[in-house]
């Protein structure tokens, strides 16, 4: 495989750098560094714009903002594939996403049987658990 894994994820979830870490032993390279800004990063980026009198949409275009989604962005690019790391939100699903709009290959590890399930996971090019994921990787990279 050309490039890397960009390993996509919510900043609290604690099976990032589990994750990272089992794919690294099987010689993937990872991207996950995103990880490192901490499970309140959102919270504080939201408490410092709205202390400076900003609310959402303006946020959004503040060079704080634009710093993190360029940082991500150009590393998304850069990967050849990425895996959404359940649970996750809004903006993991958006990178993934991007990901499949862009050609790459997506991936969907799931953290357990869900109650709801979505159809639309088949945009993915496989989703996968814990106890499957390098032989689904191997199939599929």
């Amino acid at each position: 495989m050309n490039g890397y894994i960009y390993l996509i994820g919510s900043l609290r979830n604690g099976a990032i750098p589990a994750t990272a870490s089992l794919l690294r032993q099987h010689d993937y390279q990872v991207f996950d560094d995103w990880y490192a800004a901490g499970p309140e990063a959102d919270d504080y980026w939201k408490s410092y714009e709205q202390a400076r009198g900003r609310g959402y949409i303006e946020a959004l275009q503040g060079e704080a903002a634009k710093n993190v989604h360029r940082f991500d962005q150009s590393h998304l690019d850069g990967a050849a594939a990425a895996i959404l790391v359940l649970p996750a939100g809004k903006s993991g699903h958006l990178e993934l996403g991007y990901m499949a709009g862009k050609g790459k290959k997506t991936f969907i590890l799931l953290d357990a049987e869900h109650d709801r399930w979505d159809v639309m996971y088949r945009f993915a090019d496989a989703v996968m658990y814990p106890d499957n994921m390098i032989a689904t990787l191997e199939r599929h990279i």
